[in-house]
């Protein structure tokens, strides 16, 4: 094409991408058909990755593809494996798509489609795509250290042991969350359990094929695409085939099994399960994310949510409370910026990819490609009538009976009946959707409405049984990559104690790294199972502010290797999404600790609960308040440690900024030494 219509295309692009948003801010009308942020999110993907992905790649970063990459230096065949790049793509999506894009912008509607559109396209396009890549570059510069290991080396020890304890608190908040949203989401779906169950001998296949029988990766994806679907199409029949019951299971069962699935992925060879099984789901998960984007296209539904509820400045939501600032920057997690990519990008991707200039595709892109998942999830959920909405999630469902709870949502200016309800319920194959909180079963439902007058009215339970799979599949692959990064750090940090323990190429260290990691998330997990509110309450907001806070110090160890590289006149890229998250997650950790509102703050809730427990009540009653007490003081104690833990590290880096920009101290990087790609590797 000509350089003058390329130059017209993009200008075109980009006027139609302002254009939609522009829209879409200033609408007046009680509806707005959900293209036009379906164009606006299409045409920032375009223009971001196009142009300012180059830039940062080219300008900022500058990649060497003819560099080596730890893959090939370090090549042990267990963690370190040259990958094929759109296999690593895969993994890499798959480990980093969890719960946030679609549970987050999920609970976010309750503020309108308006605020959490904003952030995700701003937060992923300016600041989630760039700290992906940074840490990801840093990493593989480093012989695939965690950002622990490299702000212990680049700043200096205390900030580095401090940084690395946070990161495994961090962690195990974050991994235990993930597993809950499985659990909830597969616990009532025998058919989502069977199909999940399913991908694991899939990707064994795979890998083993693959990496022992040397058969194409071509002839795997087919071999495993083919199988997925036979296993989706056989999780369908379940009740005919009889054996239904043999997967409906318990949430406590649930649990542990995938505490013991999380194990075996931290501990087997990451080609035998953990890379194929991540690049099987990739093809679930962008397939249906795609198909979804078409019925979209198709279907060209209204969003009934409004662009701004009276939640987004009062604070009184029937979700969760809190004002769109800052609560809306920590419930839209991995759909905008997210701190476990950080973890990934530092973890098992850069000990797997092949070159070093593919870091743009796999880590932007990637980014960018997410940001479109979670603003398919903020469709499904403002496509809904908001009434229907705020029954599924409305979290005065524990406490009230569906008459009372229809009164509270209608009273508030959202229309809703019990006879509805039932009727949605029916139609989706469930006994009831009051009280369905947590994201998912929301996400699900507004899928399946897409899905249905796209394809066939009569298949909406089919459709909603399907999406919770799809759900559940997208989020166990985070929980797998998650827990072999969490051991892979958790050995840096034993390795300062005994050697012995750090050395990840022994069997015995690292089924004990695994084990320790999988009780820590575990223990957390459980307790969430067994809560009286459901878990996901009590556990969502930590998961906001831990995953944000580890956000902040990955963008200190970004602005920190800016600097040492030369490249200040360019720390805008990493110190602007930096000062925004530190106002933020610092703002929402503040009140989440201190407010009086036993519904808001973790230390109220407790002094609430002790209180009723001083009064007495029955020994369930006793029982349950207990519980909530200790959860309130655990969150509290958790909260006021990363805080603190955070703060150091911000401050320990602000010291080394002054000092290098001032020339008290000379800058030296702790890159590995350079190696060609294709000097002979031992």
């Amino acid at each position: 094409m000509p350089k003058v219509l390329r130059i017209l295309l993009w200008i075109a692009i980009s006027a139609l991408g302002a254009g939609a948003v522009a829209f879409s801010a200033f609408h007046k009308g009680e509806t707005i058909n959900a293209l036009w942020l379906v164009v606006a999110g299409v045409c920032s993907f375009a223009v971001a990755y196009r142009f300012y992905s180059k830039w940062l790649i080219t300008k900022v970063l500058v990649l060497d593809k003819e560099r080596a990459t730890p893959a090939h230096t370090k090549k042990d065949g267990k963690d370190f494996v040259p990958t094929n790049k759109w296999v690593v793509f895969g993994h890499h999506f798959a480990a980093i798509a969890g719960p946030g894009p679609l549970v987050g912008p999920v609970l976010a509607a309750q503020f309108g489609y308006l605020p959490g559109m904003l952030w995700i396209l701003v937060g992923a396009t300016l600041g989630g795509g760039v700290h992906d890549a940074i840490v990801m570059f840093a990493s593989i510069r480093r012989g695939g250290k965690s950002v622990g290991q490299m702000l212990k080396e680049e700043v200096n020890p205390v900030v580095g042991f401090v940084a690395m304890i946070s990161v495994l608190a961090i962690m195990t908040i974050l991994l235990a969350v993930l597993g809950l949203v499985v659990v909830k989401a597969l616990a009532e779906s025998p058919w989502g359990l069977f199909t999940i169950a399913m991908t694991i001998p899939l990707a064994f296949i795979m890998g083993v094929g693959h990496t022992i029988f040397k058969v194409s990766v071509r002839n795997v994806t087919i071999f495993g695409i083919v199988g997925l679907l036979v296993g989706v199409w056989a999780g369908s029949e379940l009740k005919t085939l009889g054996i239904e019951h043999y997967f409906e299971r318990s949430g406590e069962w649930m649990a542990w099994s995938i505490m013991i699935y999380g194990f075996a992925a931290s501990v087997l060879p990451v080609w035998m399960l953990l890379a194929p099984r991540d690049y099987l789901s990739t093809f679930m998960k962008i397939g249906t994310v795609a198909v979804l984007a078409v019925a979209v296209l198709v279907v060209a539904p209204e969003l009934h949510m409004p662009k701004l509820t009276d939640y987004a400045s009062n604070g009184e939501g029937l979700v969760f409370l809190g004002k769109v600032f800052p609560f809306v920057f920590i419930t839209i997690a991995c759909g905008a910026i997210s701190g476990f990519h950080a973890l990934i990008s530092s973890g098992t991707t850069p000990k797997l990819l092949d070159k070093e200039d593919s870091i743009r595709s796999v880590a932007y892109g990637a980014m960018v490609t997410e940001m479109l998942v979670a603003l398919m999830a903020l469709v499904a959920a403002c496509a809904l009538q908001p009434g229907e909405y705020f029954a599924i999630n409305a979290g005065i469902n524990k406490t009230m009976a569906p008459e009372q709870v229809t009164q509270v949502i209608t009273a508030a200016g959202y229309p809703v009946t019990v006879a509805g309800m039932n009727t949605l319920a029916s139609e989706i194959g469930e006994k009831t959707m009051f009280g369905r909180a947590g994201g998912a079963p929301t996400f699900a439902v507004g899928m399946a409405h897409m899905f249905a007058r796209a394809f066939g009215d009569k298949l909406m339970a089919f459709w909603y049984h399907f999406a919770i799979m799809f759900e559940a599949l997208f989020i166990l692959t985070t929980i797998d990559a998650g827990t072999r990064v969490g051991r892979f750090i958790l050995q840096d940090f034993m390795g300062n104690i005994w050697k012995p323990l750090g050395n990840t190429k022994s069997m015995p260290a690292n089924v004990f790294a695994s084990a320790m990691l999988v009780a820590m998330w575990g223990y957390f997990l459980y307790q969430g199972v067994v809560d009286p509110l459901g878990g996901i309450n009590t556990l969502w907001p930590l998961f906001g502010i831990a995953n944000q806070l580890l956000a902040v110090i990955a963008f200190c160890l970004g602005t920190t290797i800016l600097i040492k590289m030369g490249k200040a006149r360019y720390m805008a890229v990493t110190l602007a999404p930096l000062a925004l998250l530190l106002s933020a997650t610092f703002s929402a950790g503040w009140i989440k600790l201190f407010d009086k509102d036993p519904r808001m703050g973790f230390l109220a809730q407790a002094e609430l609960y002790a209180g009723k427990i001083a009064a007495g009540g029955t020994p369930k009653e006793l029982s349950d308040w207990g519980h909530l007490k200790f959860n309130g003081l655990v969150d509290a104690w958790v909260t006021g440690f990363f805080l603190i833990a955070v703060t150091i590290v911000f401050l320990g880096c602000l010291v080394e900024w002054i000092k290098l920009l001032s020339g008290a101290k000379q800058p030296k990087l702790h890159e590995d030494p350079y190696v060609t790609a294709t000097a002979e590797v031992a």
